[in-house]
């Protein structure tokens, strides 16, 4: 059983980008741009995909990667890898979202040393400083405010956060920049303790109305460790998107 292992939730229906994790961009499924990018970037973590689709176990497979069926009923992506770590059995286990195909070695190992800690929160997260007002608008890109030197996210949201109250909320680029203004990315890591609770754990009411599923974990009096990182990154919610990391590709 390894120390630590990242486990990557595949599920195949997507609402707003249907069937999105086997788009093909230049020819190849948007899951295997992430796969072989995970594989590149972090070669010390053995890797896994828990999926909910034969069509999603055959695209890995089909290249030397590692599947795990799983249920097909998971609300979230971290119920679903606990379901699949029951299986690989990892101390610690990193969650890099299906759709993140620039994910970067640097931000997975910034999660394992915030797991590896001892004294450190059960879970773990980044974020990245928002540069352009309209990101910082966007309800589709999460919002997460820190302790400025606990590295603790306090909480998440999809709404802008700070709230510029002397502005009556209108921002620009500058002001967004100036001020502590940060995007959630769409990693995680987990102690093994806390994913094997997690789906026992009740659903509050502040996820059900940001349906953000890291909010469970805070509103059931858990901390979540936090790095900020520079590192870029493109994740691919829709058919723009995919638009915008195949022209990254080019």
């Amino acid at each position: 059983m390894p120390a630590i292992a990242i486990i990557v939730p595949c599920r195949l229906e997507s609402t707003r980008f249907p069937r999105k994790l086997l788009h093909k961009i230049k020819g190849r499924p948007l899951l295997l741009w992430v796969a072989e990018r995970i594989a590149r970037e972090a070669p010390e973590f053995p890797l896994w995909f828990a999926v909910d689709d034969a069509r999603l176990a055959d695209c890995v497979t089909a290249a030397g990667f590692r599947a795990i069926m799983t249920s097909g009923a998971h609300q979230s992506g971290t119920d679903r890898i606990a379901e699949a770590n029951r299986t690989v059995g990892a101390a610690l286990v990193i969650n890099v979202q299906a759709d993140e195909p620039l994910v970067t070695g640097g931000q997975l190992r910034a999660l394992a040393e915030l797991l590896g800690d001892g004294e450190g929160a059960p879970m773990a997260t980044l974020a990245t400083p928002f540069k352009r007002a309209a990101d910082f608008l966007n309800p589709n890109q999460v919002k997460v405010v820190l302790a400025p030197s606990a590295r603790r996210a306090l909480f998440f949201s999809r709404s802008p956060m700070p709230y510029a109250r002397d502005r009556a909320g209108v921002v620009d680029d500058a002001w967004v920049a100036a001020n502590p203004c940060f995007k959630h990315l769409g990693l995680y890591g987990y102690r093994a303790d806390l994913l094997s609770q997690f789906a026992e754990l009740p659903m509050g009411q502040l996820e059900q109305i940001e349906k953000l599923e890291q909010l469970r974990v805070l509103e059931n009096g858990y901390e979540i460790a936090c790095a900020v990182t520079a590192d870029a990154t493109i994740g691919v919610d829709t058919p723009e998107d995919a638009v915008k990391f195949e022209q990254w590709l080019s």
